[in-house]
Protein backbone atom coordinates (compact mmCIF):
# COMPACT_ATOMS: atom_id res chain seq x y z
CA UNK A 1 0.00 0.00 0.00
CA UNK A 2 0.97 3.88 -0.71
CA UNK A 3 0.03 6.83 0.89
CA UNK A 4 0.11 9.72 -1.45
CA UNK A 5 -0.29 13.56 -0.53
CA UNK A 6 -2.98 15.13 -2.29
CA UNK A 7 -2.85 19.48 -1.94
CA UNK A 8 -5.18 21.83 -3.13
CA UNK A 9 -4.07 24.78 -3.98
CA UNK A 10 -7.19 26.72 -4.35
CA UNK A 11 -6.29 28.56 -7.74
CA UNK A 12 -2.60 28.43 -7.69
CA UNK A 13 -1.20 25.06 -8.90
CA UNK A 14 0.36 26.08 -11.71
CA UNK A 15 2.32 28.81 -9.55
CA UNK A 16 2.86 26.07 -6.96
CA UNK A 17 4.23 23.65 -9.62
CA UNK A 18 6.46 26.60 -10.96
CA UNK A 19 7.84 26.94 -7.36
CA UNK A 20 8.41 23.15 -6.54
CA UNK A 21 10.36 22.71 -10.31
CA UNK A 22 12.70 25.59 -9.24
CA UNK A 23 13.37 25.35 -5.63
CA UNK A 24 13.17 21.41 -5.27
CA UNK A 25 13.49 20.05 -9.10
CA UNK A 26 10.30 18.90 -9.28
CA UNK A 27 8.62 17.37 -12.03
CA UNK A 28 5.06 17.86 -13.53
CA UNK A 29 4.01 14.22 -14.78
CA UNK A 30 0.55 15.20 -16.04
CA UNK A 31 -1.50 18.15 -15.42
CA UNK A 32 -5.43 18.54 -16.64
CA UNK A 33 -7.28 21.11 -17.02
CA UNK A 34 -10.89 21.78 -16.27
CA UNK A 35 -11.71 23.01 -19.60
CA UNK A 36 -10.72 19.28 -20.15
CA UNK A 37 -13.68 17.64 -17.96
CA UNK A 38 -16.05 15.76 -20.21
CA UNK A 39 -18.63 16.74 -17.37
CA UNK A 40 -18.15 20.68 -17.10
CA UNK A 41 -21.07 20.89 -15.07
CA UNK A 42 -19.67 20.16 -12.09
CA UNK A 43 -16.50 22.50 -12.39
CA UNK A 44 -16.13 25.43 -10.38
CA UNK A 45 -17.22 28.71 -12.39
CA UNK A 46 -14.31 30.53 -14.43
CA UNK A 47 -11.91 27.56 -13.99
CA UNK A 48 -11.53 26.30 -17.67
CA UNK A 49 -7.64 27.50 -17.45
CA UNK A 50 -7.26 25.99 -13.80
CA UNK A 51 -5.61 23.22 -12.96
CA UNK A 52 -8.31 19.67 -11.98
CA UNK A 53 -5.62 17.23 -11.71
CA UNK A 54 -1.86 17.70 -11.18
CA UNK A 55 0.96 14.65 -10.37
CA UNK A 56 4.88 16.19 -9.92
CA UNK A 57 7.34 14.34 -8.81
CA UNK A 58 10.18 15.55 -5.69
CA UNK A 59 12.80 13.58 -5.93
CA UNK A 60 11.21 9.83 -5.41
CA UNK A 61 7.97 11.03 -4.31
CA UNK A 62 4.96 11.59 -6.59
CA UNK A 63 2.83 14.24 -5.25
CA UNK A 64 -0.62 15.08 -6.29
CA UNK A 65 -2.46 18.73 -6.63
CA UNK A 66 -5.39 20.58 -7.66
CA UNK A 67 -7.27 23.79 -7.34
CA UNK A 68 -9.95 22.20 -6.20
CA UNK A 69 -12.95 24.99 -5.75
CA UNK A 70 -10.74 28.29 -6.99
CA UNK A 71 -11.35 30.18 -3.84
CA UNK A 72 -7.90 31.68 -3.53
CA UNK A 73 -7.38 30.77 -0.11
CA UNK A 74 -5.53 27.47 0.53
CA UNK A 75 -5.23 26.03 3.64
CA UNK A 76 -2.75 23.71 4.80
CA UNK A 77 -3.36 22.72 8.49
CA UNK A 78 -2.29 19.54 10.66
CA UNK A 79 0.30 18.08 8.13
CA UNK A 80 3.99 18.47 7.45
CA UNK A 81 5.70 17.26 4.44
CA UNK A 82 9.06 15.96 4.85
CA UNK A 83 12.39 16.45 3.05
CA UNK A 84 15.40 14.19 4.33
CA UNK A 85 18.62 15.87 2.57
CA UNK A 86 21.39 13.47 2.06
CA UNK A 87 23.66 16.16 3.47
CA UNK A 88 23.44 19.47 6.25
CA UNK A 89 24.75 21.71 3.07
CA UNK A 90 21.68 20.26 0.68
CA UNK A 91 19.77 20.87 3.80
CA UNK A 92 20.57 24.46 4.29
CA UNK A 93 19.62 24.94 0.24
CA UNK A 94 16.25 23.22 0.07
CA UNK A 95 15.39 25.34 3.41
CA UNK A 96 16.39 28.60 1.90
CA UNK A 97 14.49 27.75 -0.95
CA UNK A 98 11.26 26.87 0.78
CA UNK A 99 11.53 30.00 3.16
CA UNK A 100 11.83 32.12 0.24
CA UNK A 101 8.51 34.29 0.44
CA UNK A 102 7.08 31.88 3.00
CA UNK A 103 7.59 31.86 6.98
CA UNK A 104 9.97 30.16 9.13
CA UNK A 105 8.52 28.32 12.16
CA UNK A 106 11.41 26.69 13.22
CA UNK A 107 15.17 28.05 11.96
CA UNK A 108 17.04 24.93 10.14
CA UNK A 109 19.73 24.24 12.97
CA UNK A 110 21.88 21.29 14.73
CA UNK A 111 19.34 19.79 17.01
CA UNK A 112 19.94 16.33 19.37
CA UNK A 113 18.86 14.24 17.13
CA UNK A 114 20.26 15.31 13.63
CA UNK A 115 22.96 17.29 11.79
CA UNK A 116 20.20 19.91 10.49
CA UNK A 117 16.13 20.24 11.07
CA UNK A 118 13.58 23.21 10.82
CA UNK A 119 10.55 23.68 9.92
CA UNK A 120 9.08 26.11 7.16
CA UNK A 121 5.72 26.86 5.78
CA UNK A 122 6.09 27.84 1.93
CA UNK A 123 4.85 30.57 0.30
CA UNK A 124 1.56 28.70 -0.13
CA UNK A 125 1.34 27.88 3.15
CA UNK A 126 2.59 24.35 3.01
CA UNK A 127 4.31 23.27 6.08
CA UNK A 128 7.76 21.56 5.31
CA UNK A 129 10.01 20.06 7.43
CA UNK A 130 13.73 19.58 6.23
CA UNK A 131 16.40 17.38 7.93
CA UNK A 132 19.45 15.81 7.38
CA UNK A 133 22.20 13.21 9.57
CA UNK A 134 19.33 11.81 11.59
CA UNK A 135 20.88 9.78 14.50
CA UNK A 136 17.79 7.67 14.46
CA UNK A 137 16.51 7.58 11.15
Amino acid sequence: MQIQPYLFFDGRTEEALEFYKSRLGASVEALLRFKDNPEPAHNPPNSDDKVMHACFRIGDTQVMASDGNCAGKPNFQGFSLSIAAPSAAEAEKRFAALAEGGQVQMPLGKTFFAERFGMVADRFGVSWMVIAGAKNP
